[in-house]
């Protein structure tokens, strides 16, 4: 189960001021079949098709913190 946080939320908004947009799905699926992952400071990350999902592990929920593009 994905939860996302309240500014993870916002984020969506955040980008799409500056023209850059994604959708939940596509936030989702770097969640679930990511091409790069990796883990810092108790948060992992996923990478997939220029973006980079920050999430972290809390009961079996993932929760997102933030996302952004990368190249």
């Amino acid at each position: 189960m994905f939860y996302f946080t309240k500014y993870a939320e916002n984020k969506f908004d955040i980008l799409n001021r500056h023209k850059v947009f994604f959708t939940r799905e596509q936030i989702e699926d770097a969640l679930a079949t990511p091409d790069k992952q990796g883990r810092k400071s108790g948060l992992f990350s996923a990478e997939k098709e220029g973006i980079k999902v920050i999430y972290k592990k809390e009961a079996g929920i993932v929760k997102v913190i933030t996302f952004y593009p990368v190249k």
